[in-house]
């Protein structure tokens, strides 16, 4: 017997379970069993679920795929869509098929002019960060002067006795 989704939990195959009682078929009742996850985190009343949006809920009833990008920026290193490849190989028809069922978003290169890109892209992240502004540089606490004298004057009668 071979079952092409794993089972975790006996509501998935309760009515097989109770064809088997019913028909006295102890072979198959305990296999069935012998199929279910044996970790506790698994069973249906253990399970935990989050309270999704509307949106969600909407999405999972209707079995909507996830929503596609309309805007790619190749600057923040986004995967892209590129169906370039298969018009290349299969020609204009598959080309459209393919953009119907995963379409390609528009590519930016992000604020920046073509020439500060390139020279972005050969440089370290933390240039790149701070030239986007997603980095800052840590603040530094000056002192004040009369805290640094209050300091220096504690110093002193411990380097005299030294």
């Amino acid at each position: 017997m071979h079952i092409d989704v794993p089972l975790v939990n006996e509501a998935q195959i309760g009515t097989r379970l109770n064809a088997a009682i019913e028909h006295n078929r102890r072979g198959e009742f305990a296999l069935l069993l012998s199929l279910l996850s044996a970790d506790a985190r698994d069973m249906a009343q253990f399970q935990w679920q989050k309270e999704l949006d509307t949106a969600q809920k909407l999405q999972r009833q209707f079995e909507l795929p996830p929503k596609q990008p309309l805007l790619a920026d190749l600057s923040l290193g986004e995967p892209i869509v590129d169906n370039s490849r298969l018009f290349n190989q299969a020609g204009a028809r598959a080309f459209q098929l393919q953009q119907a069922i995963c379409p390609e978003a528009l590519v930016i290169r992000g604020g920046e002019s073509m020439a500060m890109a390139e020279v972005l892209s050969n440089c370290d992240l933390t240039t790149q960060l701070r030239q986007r502004g997603q980095l800052t540089s840590p603040k530094i606490d000056i002192m004040h002067f009369a805290d640094q004298l209050a300091i220096q004057r504690n110093l002193v009668p411990l380097l005299a006795t030294a």
